[in-house]
């Protein structure tokens, strides 16, 4: 299968737009968590690293342990361009001091981009803190992906090469 990730869908990935992402364990149940940022490492270019709060994430991570499986959904919030990626291999990595250093400019960002709806700097700060120490990473290898922008596409399967939507 070809990946969907090219130039174009990694850079609006790894631009400091939402981020949330699901995982079904064993037992069926869902679970969701929001993602504090995104990278593609340079040695692994076909798999995004999205970083999370651990105490937040503990029943994701744990699905994840599980199956292997996740769903991540991307949100531009002042457009509303959405994309979601599935995978079949995620897994826990190590936090790398690359992985920690795109936490703070994800979180200035998300405070510059929710500006346009009025949401205070404070509130957005406080929702995306996490400790230092605190931080886990998931990786994954996006085999499927979906436009999710609001409208009569949403839903749609998108073709690998596909850019952002």
């Amino acid at each position: 299968m070809t990946s969907p990730l090219n130039p174009a869908l990694a850079a609006f990935l790894t631009s400091h737009i939402s981020i949330h992402f699901a995982a079904t364990g064993t037992n069926g149940m869902a679970t969701l968590v929001r993602g504090l940022g995104c990278r593609i490492a340079p040695e692994a270019p076909t798999r995004l690293r999205l970083l999370v709060s651990r105490p937040q994430a503990e029943p994701v991570l744990r699905a994840i342990e599980e199956t292997g499986r996740i769903a991540a959904v991307f949100n531009e919030p002042e457009s509303h361009r959405t994309v979601q990626l599935k995978g079949i291999d995620a897994r826990l990595e190590s936090v790398d001091q690359c992985d920690q250093a795109i936490h703070g400019p994800y979180v200035d960002e998300m405070s510059r981009r929710l500006k346009v709806f009025d949401t205070p700097e404070p509130l957005v700060r406080t929702l995306l803190a996490c400790a230092p120490g605190e931080f886990a990473v998931v990786s994954f290898t996006p085999q499927e992906l979906f436009g999710q922008t609001p409208g009569p596409q949403a839903g749609a399967r998108l073709p690998a090469g596909t850019g952002a939507p």
